[in-house]
């Protein structure tokens, strides 16, 4: 075995200053031995400084020059020759042992397989794109992560990126130990459901660490509770369950997903259709809060969220519009954001790709007595169209000129933008619901003409946050985040003078004191010790807003 892999890089450096201070000591002998033996046994005189440098010269073989001719007896000789003997050994032979495997850790671009002094952070691991929204979580808050990542090539990529990262197998005791899990401040499992469930096992060995994993189903969470697990996350089942209320909420005024602040204070998101009312216009020139009495928290444009709406951006079919207020007066709103021609049509859903996502959708589709047809490349039971989501003639087989809306719920999402594509073409007026696995594909998929989409990877991140953070995450399944905070920092302040929105991008949607619900907030609205505030925004502007209220 490579001696060098014996040492860790703190005890490589721990090694490299003993080393140094014992060469110098060596040396420091060395000189004191030569003054005494010279005087004694050539007659000659010499500093103890020119006797450093010749003890230097040994060492280092670089000659001594006049100094030479003062050695005619044995005694001295034999001396420099045990110098020269001493210093190959220490120079030319401990040091590449030493130095080499330090110089080569510092050059190297592999990851370590341990690290040291970590505390209170979380592990991950895995690395996937649940794993980064809760990392961009993590670091909007300055909280220190470690990701455990068993492929050595993806180790080094992550590496090389900045991403504090050991290499090892994760569902290891040893692994486990050396990303100091026994300081840390959570767990996540995110491998596959079977190493997930060991690494719970072995991590409840070790240590009482809360360890968080994710499943595939509520079958499989059983068996990571059982195992040790402190959680068992099924984000796809939550995406799915979301995807299936866009259905009804989609066609119908009434408004099935909207989340209750208080009980007559709503926040819901709400897509316009082409051919609604407010397709066209201006923010300014809706008429929104005139009309219909809500608070327009924001919008999406295309895949980006604005806070507030800039007054003369135009609404279109792709906007996306996150308002507040009384459940009346957001049902006047859906109504503007309706399409007659969406209303009317009022045939089977298309249901692309059945893999977990999707036989869900299908599963919560049929118990709402909602007609289904189901596409995939599988033929499987419960397929009834057997072909690709992207081919414009398979999705004519199934129907997508009669359908009121297609749900696209495969796991590529390359394939999801395709398929939206193609979707759009075929059939202008039908509404196009779409999952994604990476946050980046959400614009993408926008882009293609998707009415809303929704992301695993956004979902998990935020579930992961709520539960590592102890945040109160009002809704997983939205565009944008609602999140519960405490007051912190800001106690004292009016909404105004904190200019929490401008500063942040968040509304402040509404006010928790005493056991009551404010939502009749303005500007001159005093915060007081002890207040909740419920606050909507990005998950990036929700990061903003937590590091201005510590």
């Amino acid at each position: 075995m490579d001696p060098r892999r014996l040492f860790s890089a703190d005890r490589q450096r721990r090694l490299i200053v003993v080393y140094m201070l014992g060469v110098n000591v060596v040396a420091l002998l060395f000189a004191a031995g030569y003054v005494v033996l010279v005087s004694t046994f050539e007659g000659v005189d010499v500093t103890y400084i020119e006797a450093l440098l010749v003890v230097v010269e040994s060492f280092t073989t670089t000659g001594y020059g006049e100094a030479s001719r003062q050695w005619t007896s044995p005694i001295v000789q034999i001396y420099l020759i045990l110098m020269m003997i001493v210093g190959v050994a220490l120079i030319f032979t401990a040091l590449p042992v030493f130095a080499g495997p330090y110089v080569e850790n510092r050059l190297s671009t592999r990851p370590p397989a341990a690290v040291h002094g970590f505390e209170d952070h979380v592990v991950l691991a895995g690395f996937t794109s649940r794993g980064q929204s809760l990392i961009d979580e993590l670091q909007a808050r300055d909280r220190p992560y470690l990701v455990i990542e068993p492929d050595g090539d993806r180790a080094s990529d992550l590496y090389k990126d900045g991403v504090p990262v050991i290499h090892g197998e994760p569902d290891d005791e040893q692994t486990l130990e050396n990303a100091c899990v026994h300081d840390a401040r959570a767990l996540i499992a995110d491998i596959d459901d079977g190493t997930n469930a060991s690494i719970a096992l072995i991590a409840r060995a070790l240590d009482d660490v809360p360890v968080i994993t994710f499943v595939e189903d509520d079958e499989t969470a059983r068996y990571h509770r059982y195992a040790g697990a402190t959680e068992a996350f099924i984000p796809k089942t939550l995406i799915a369950d979301g995807l299936a209320k866009k259905v009804t909420a989609g066609v119908t005024p009434e408004l099935d997903d909207a989340v209750v602040i208080d009980e007559d204070f709503d926040v819901v998101e709400l897509p316009v259709q082409a051919g609604s009312e407010l397709e066209g216009v201006t923010v300014r020139g809706s008429g929104i809060r005139e009309r219909t009495g809500t608070n327009l928290i924001g919008a999406w444009f295309r895949g980006e969220f604005v806070s507030p709406p800039p007054p003369q951006e135009r609404i279109d079919a792709q906007t996306i519009l996150v308002a507040a207020g009384r459940e009346d007066q957001l049902e006047a709103l859906k109504e503007l954001t309706l399409s007659e021609r969406r209303q009317r049509r009022e045939g089977h859903v298309i249901i692309g790709g059945y893999g977990k996502v999707g036989s869900t959708v299908a599963e919560r589709l049929d118990e709402a007595d909602v007609e289904t047809v189901v596409v995939d490349i599988r033929d499987a039971e419960g397929v009834d169209v057997v072909g690709d989501v992207t081919e414009d003639e398979v999705l004519v087989e199934a129907g997508i000129g009669e359908a009121s809306m297609v749900i696209l719920a495969t796991s590529d999402d390359t394939e999801e933008v395709f398929g939206t594509l193609v979707a759009r073409d075929v059939a202008p007026e039908v509404e196009i619901i779409a999952r994604a696995d990476a946050t980046e594909s959400v614009k993408k998929l926008y882009l293609a003409g998707a009415d809303y989409v929704l992301a695993v990877a956004t979902v998990a991140g935020r579930m992961l946050a709520s539960t590592v953070l102890n945040e109160e995450v009002i809704s997983f399944d939205k565009a944008v985040e609602l999140v519960r905070v405490d007051c912190g920092s800001l106690a004292g302040k009016s909404l105004g003078g904190a200019d929490i929105r401008a500063r942040t991008g968040v509304t402040v949607v509404a006010v928790e004191r005493d056991g009551e619900s404010i939502t009749d907030l303005g500007p001159e609205f005093t915060i007081r010790e002890g207040d909740m505030l419920i606050v909507a925004g990005t998950d990036d502007d929700v990061n903003r807003f937590a590091n201005l209220a510590d």
